[in-house]
């Protein structure tokens, strides 16, 4: 079943029909403020933290009838008929409901058509704004005159802190105070305290926002939630609609709302424009000001295209024309700026992630900035500088780093560590640094989370050397409180064969910048590091026919033959192929074998069988349904992986299979099934195992965002940033006669024409300007401005 389609043209996914089959939604805003929002409206805004900063409130498990959101009432003043712009929360019979969805890189146009009026809301954040702005449209398409009231409406929190206003409500009833002037509601939380700027974790400080109308008067309002419901109406029929103008009442203590009445009289034919704006900041000027911005359509769309135009501009960096346009509709667009969306916004505001996980998580955001150095540089730069201050002198790493709470040099040390957290500096540090050039990052120094500083080189090394000196009984690293499987239960000296292979391609890497900065002592100690790591992966690792998971403190196994259940795991067999321990017949082998037994039409399950049986103590994976998340199920954060392992093989087909079987608008087809969006990945897939076999949970925010859009721009088309220059590696299925991609880097335009051979890997001619280039490296010194490269394959 289809739920709507790709306008790739304007870069847009476009929904038909608004009862999809799960809330597919969409971000706006920036690093700094912004929101979620469904092709309902549902939805929450929040200000620097979705934990710490929520400004509006939203119920992770509720229905999506019961959603909060961003609404725009409208009622027929003479038949008192109400709906909603979007179809939720009124829920009108659909069949007398047109409607259309546009989501777009950091804005969403909500459009319908109910009772002969016509509506529609577009919804942004203005470029460094700290407050969200909806344009808002009414039509009368009736042959006579209409007069409709129309009704924005949002439900603040009491608190910004979003647990302590779920749970602590003997609390947050007695902190809230709304007030109105001039058409602005201000919502305050702790009014009487002091502002505490520096310490933004202090919950407890004076606070406001404001909502407010620009292009349109106030005719009436409420700010007070039980006045505007009613004490048992809801939002499908709020209480005070039911009037001829809202009540004009405030709240001081329990729980505040924003709603603002304009009445609207349109002739046939006539249409009405205006914004609703809701910030942070005390009403007045910080609210006069946002007004004034967008106190006219033309400034108004004006703020729309600076937003668009924006996006563009970082997406433009690789643009790709090939056979396959479900590819185009990802690669252009949808992978990009879900990688981007997850690098901004780590694991912290989704429609799932509820604020528990505040702050950018370690091993989460080094994996982003993997895939956002080709697009953001310089804020990629930034962050990359942040994680890095967030490893300590002994090299491990502080499992979060809370940007708006982070100190280097004074960090307390943590009671435990994760053994694959600064291992992922090795695919970040060298990706930064050969798409920009910058060799002289690896000298810059910067401090310790707890004490003294470093040279990057020297925190690269750090890292190396927190797993060889934690190393178990076999000489492999241990997994300390987890590997990056959290359910794996190995005890602090069990021994993870996934991080030894992490740890042999940060080696290898580690020579190769070791080399390029003419630290020769360090290359050698790194090489003998490596045939030391190379000699007991051979002795402990190999299972027969594929590679060991991982020993457990006691030499239990994890993924072997012997096991009745997790008898081979997918992540050390592309790893194995990833850090070059497995080449030739060995390598092809453990992909067979993961290919038998792991891979399926919805993806590679994690391992196989799930866990039913065993002891929860060794594996913790049990507490999931067989077939889900870690116990079997389809893990697509480590699909890429498996795409680039097969291409690194030369498997041409079966790594665009894999990358097929994930891809989300490949199931755009088949929507019910797939059920959460088909323009984003999501972080799991019910594997065969499970009765809901092909479904997707968790989307958006997920490693898989991150690895996906590595694996189609450099394994698929082999776009490969390199120290001395672009590498240009495709590795394409037999059923493409070729590609066209353009690329940016480091300034300059490299537009690709490539042709398809028999095997579809392997360079069989490549020219650059017209002049022949031995090999498959555009070196620096033939560079132009613009260069044009055609490429033959084997």
């Amino acid at each position: 079943m289809k739920f709507g389609f790709f306008d790739d043209d304007n870069r847009e996914y476009v929904i038909t029909r608004p009862d999809t089959p799960k809330p597919w939604s969409n971000y706006i805003g920036n690093s700094e403020f912004g929101g979620l929002i469904t092709n309902n409206a549902a939805g929450y805004t929040f200000y620097k933290s979705a934990a710490q900063g929520r400004l509006t409130r939203f119920r992770f498990n509720g229905m999506p009838s019961n959603f909060p959101g961003r609404f725009l009432y409208l009622k027929d003043a003479a038949s008192g008929k109400i709906w909603t712009n979007s179809w939720l929360p009124v829920a009108v019979p659909l069949d007398d409901f047109k409607y259309e969805c546009r989501h777009g890189s950091g804005y969403t146009k909500i459009k319908s058509e109910f009772d002969k009026i016509g509506s529609e809301v577009t919804y942004f954040v203005p470029m460094n704004s700290l407050f969200e702005v909806w344009k808002v449209t009414v039509k009368n398409n009736d042959d006579k005159t209409r007069k409709i009231n129309a009704v924005p409406f949002i439900e603040p929190q009491c608190n910004w802190n979003a647990e302590d206003d779920g749970t602590n409500l003997q609390y947050t009833q007695y902190i809230s105070k709304t007030t109105y002037k001039d058409g602005v509601i201000d919502i305050g939380s702790n009014v009487n305290m002091p502002q505490d700027p520096e310490h933004f974790e202090n919950k407890d400080q004076k606070r406001h926002s404001f909502f407010a109308l620009s292009g349109a008067e106030v005719i009436a309002f409420e700010a007070d939630l039980e006045k505007f419901f009613g004490t048992y109406g809801d939002y499908k029929f709020p209480e005070s609609l039911k009037n001829k103008k809202l009540s004009n009442s405030t709240a001081s203590g329990d729980m505040p709302c924003a709603a603002l009445q304009t009445d609207l009289e349109l002739a046939p034919g006539e249409s009405k424009t205006f914004a609703v704006v809701f910030g942070v900041g005390e009403a007045g000027k910080v609210s006069k000001a946002a007004v004034d911005f967008v106190d006219s359509e033309e400034k108004i769309d004006a703020a729309i295209d600076a937003v668009k135009s924006y996006w563009h501009s970082k997406l433009n960096r690789l643009h790709a024309e090939t056979p396959d346009a479900n590819f185009n509709s990802m690669v252009n667009m949808w992978a990009p700026f879900n990688n981007l969306m997850t690098f901004y916004w780590s694991r912290t505001a989704s429609m799932v992630y509820a604020g528990e996980r505040d702050g950018l998580g370690f091993r989460d955001t080094v994996q982003d900035i993997v895939g956002s150095t080709s697009l953001v540089v310089d804020e990629s730069k930034k962050i990359l500088e942040l994680m890095l201050t967030g490893q300590y002198s002994h090299g491990g790493a502080k499992p979060v780093v809370k940007p708006f709470a982070h100190y280097p040099g004074k960090e307390e040390l943590p009671d435990h560590y994760r053994s694959d957290d600064c291992m992922w500096f090795f695919n970040a540090v060298p990706a930064y640094v050969k798409e920009t050039g910058d060799i002289d990052f690896y000298n810059k120094i910067l401090p310790y989370a707890d004490k003294s500083e470093d040279s990057v080189f020297k925190h690269l090394k750090k890292a190396i050397e927190f797993n060889l000196e934690r190393s178990g009984k076999h000489s492999l690293p241990c997994g300390l409180a987890a590997d990056w499987n959290d359910c794996l239960r190995l005890g602090e000296k069990g021994e993870t064969v996934f991080v030894a292979f992490q740890l042999r391609f940060a080696l290898k890497e580690f020579i190769e910048i070791a080399n390029l900065l003419d630290e020769n002592n360090e290359a050698e100690w790194a090489e003998k590091q490596l045939l030391f790591l190379d000699d007991n992966l051979k002795k402990h690792a190999w299972d027969g026919e594929w590679f060991l998971r991982a020993y457990r403190y006691d030499g239990l196994k994890f993924g072997s033959k012997e096991n009745d259940e997790g008898s081979i795991f997918m992540n050390p067999q592309s790893w194995a192929v990833l850090s070059e321990h497995a080449t030739g017949e060995k390598a092809k082998q453990v992909m067979d074998s993961m290919h038998k037994h792991l891979a399926t039409d919805y993806g590679i399950m994690v391992c196989s069988p799930p866990y039913v049986h065993t002891d929860p103590k060794i594996a913790l994976a049990r507490l999931m349904n067989p077939g889900m998340k870690e116990n079997g199920g389809v893990f697509n954060h480590t699909q890429g992986w498996a795409v680039m392992a097969a291409a690194k093989l030369g498997l041409n087909n079966r790594a665009w299979e894999y990358l097929k079987n994930v891809m989300p608008a490949n199931f755009n087809d088949k929507a019910e099934v797939r059920q959460v969006e088909p323009y984003v990945v999501c972080q799991s897939t019910h594997s065969k195992f499970s009765p809901r076999f092909g479904s997707g949970r968790v989307s958006w925010l997920s490693g898989a965002a991150v690895w996906n859009y590595v694996a189609m721009t450099t394994a698929i088309l082999g776009i490969q940033p390199d120290y001395n220059g672009l590498r240009i590696e495709p590795c394409i299925p037999d059923e493409w006669d070729g590609f066209f991609v353009s690329r940016q880097f480091r300034d300059k335009t490299f537009n690709i024409k490539v042709t398809n051979g028999e095997k579809g890997k392997g360079i069989k001619e490549m020219i650059l300007n017209g002049e022949i280039i031995d090999g498959n490296l555009i070196p620096i010194s033939k560079m132009k401005n613009e260069n044009i490269v055609e490429i033959k394959l084997l």
